[in-house]
């Protein structure tokens, strides 16, 4: 199932080149096709614990799954690359 734009979603893998990992939460802010037919993407806006936008990145939409709720949330510091 495709989630509603601006709605909160887990990643389902390591975006490593974002330094992003499986599990953590960001928000839908648009769909877009890919230039050349393949996979659907998403643009996602990333915010830290305090609300603050941190990121805005584009995954395939097979990298993202909606919320449930037997899901809990949890905080880390945004890894470091290498």
């Amino acid at each position: 199932m495709k989630p509603e734009l601006y709605t909160e979603i887990a990643l389902t893998r390591d975006i490593p080149e974002s330094r992003l990992r499986q599990g953590d939460i960001a928000v839908v802010v648009d769909y877009v096709p890919h230039p050349s037919g393949g996979e659907e993407g998403c643009i996602l806006e990333v915010f830290n614990v305090l609300g603050e936008s941190i990121d805005v990145v584009t995954v395939p939409i097979s990298a993202i799954e909606p919320l449930r709720a037997d899901q809990v949330p949890s905080a880390r510091p945004l890894a470091q690359v290498g």
